[in-house]
């Protein structure tokens, strides 16, 4: 998903590039050089005519590539705040067979960049969605994520907004999917 990404775009998807067989950017609604730096960069872009959201453009992109034959979708973000180069240690849990789910947790093995307001309102949500649950995540609110086809196929995103993220928690922990973290960087 991008909106306004211009700066960042043609490093994202080129580094993304190097990991996956191909990259699809939602331009939601930007009205800047978005769309077309992306494309020439090498990614399939799908544009929004106008803002419609996070998760409206997230369920955009995920049904493009499953249309496309993904067996794997992973999500980031296009400002620059996720490392493409990690994209491997993010896929390799479900290539091992070992989930149906995999997020980029900023909070595991180290310190994420994020400003105080954002991560007291991350933890709130994290615990929300852990509370009386065995099942345990440090980052609820992650969007860089390695999803398998199986799991996209039986959820049904319908949060247009960033809610988008833990609905997905929801869904796939109500289902009995195995969901597990790995440790990324944020910047």
């Amino acid at each position: 998903p991008a909106h306004d990404e211009q700066l960042f775009i043609d490093d994202i998807v080129s580094r993304t590039k190097k990991y996956v067989d191909q990259v699809i950017v939602v331009a939601d609604g930007s009205t800047d050089n978005t769309s077309e730096i992306a494309s020439t960069a090498g990614a399939k872009v799908i544009k929004h005519s106008s803002q419609k959201g996070a998760g409206a453009t997230t369920r955009t992109g995920l049904k493009a590539a499953l249309e496309d034959g993904a067996d794997i979708v992973v999500t980031l973000d296009a400002d620059a705040q996720h490392n493409p180069d990690e994209i491997p240690q993010v896929v390799a849990p479900l290539l091992q067979g070992k989930a149906d789910l995999v997020v980029g947790s900023r909070f595991l093995g180290g310190k994420a960049n994020i400003r105080r307001y954002r991560k007291f309102g991350i933890d709130v949500i994290t615990f929300l969605y852990n509370f009386g649950s065995r099942l345990k995540v440090s980052d609820a609110q992650s969007c860089f994520r390695a999803h398998s086809r199986r799991l996209l196929e039986a959820i049904n995103i319908t949060e247009n907004g960033f809610g988008f993220s833990v609905q997905v928690l929801i869904q796939a922990r109500n289902k009995g999917f195995v969901i597990t973290e790995v440790p990324v960087s944020c910047i």
